[in-house]
């Protein structure tokens, strides 16, 4: 079946860029477009859709809170938010991800990075770039908390290996990235990376390293 898309931009011609793009692959289907927050939420409980192409910056309601009830409890539907930003990264995307988005692409990716993202987000998994999510928190490691604070205690149930995995995952490390840093197989980290999410009650690979941040586990800008 086709994964289906709602686009979200205040900018008419970027939507009808996006949809170009997207209507040429037949995996995908653009099922409607809002011009904001209040319409995406409508079009979400009117045409269920799979992904929904987001924007942050919009009138009446912004993609932040819409993305907050489209993906908070009592949602409507199970669609996964795609948040899109600008090249200067847009410091509202961070708030986007505790929102419950399931990933970020720069509005000026090549058009097969868009469709990749798309797909990957529709597949359960979460869109995180290494290098935008390293410049991403670094840059507005100021919206974290400083570190003194108190640890979760959620923390002490992950084993050495699985808080070293989450500390990796947080870099903005892939699957195969962190089984050639720790000298394992794939399979390996990812039954890892399942076992954190599970532990800790996070949605994805997005939360989980937004999570490794604010309780202090990793501090903007270490390697």
């Amino acid at each position: 079946m086709a994964i289906r898309v709602l686009l979200v931009d205040d900018q008419p011609l970027l939507r009808t860029g996006f949809r170009m793009i997207l209507e040429a692959e037949e995996e995908l289907a653009v099922v409607g477009e809002a011009g904001d927050g209040l319409q995406a939420l409508d079009q979400v409980r009117a045409l269920q859709p799979d992904v929904v192409l987001m924007d942050i910056r919009m009138p009446r309601m912004d993609g932040v809170e819409a993305t907050r009830q489209i993906t908070g409890p009592g949602r409507d539907g199970p669609a996964k938010v795609l948040v899109l930003t600008t090249f200067d990264l847009d410091e509202y995307v961070v708030e986007a991800l505790r929102a419950g988005a399931s990933g970020f692409l720069l509005k000026d990716a090549p058009a097969n990075e868009l469709v990749q993202a798309i797909r990957v987000v529709a597949a359960g998994e979460a869109m995180l770039a290494p290098s935008i999510t390293r410049r991403l928190l670094d840059k507005y490691a100021g919206h974290l908390p400083s570190g003194e604070e108190r640890v979760p205690d959620t923390l002490g149930t992950l084993t050495e290996r699985e808080v070293e995995v989450l500390k990796l995952v947080a870099r903005g490390l892939s699957n195969a990235e962190i089984a050639a840093d720790l000298f394992v197989s794939e399979t390996t980290v990812k039954t890892h990376v399942g076992h954190v999410l599970t532990k800790l009650g996070l949605r994805d690979r997005v939360q989980a390293a937004v999570y490794a941040y604010e309780s202090g586990l990793v501090r903007p800008g270490a390697q």
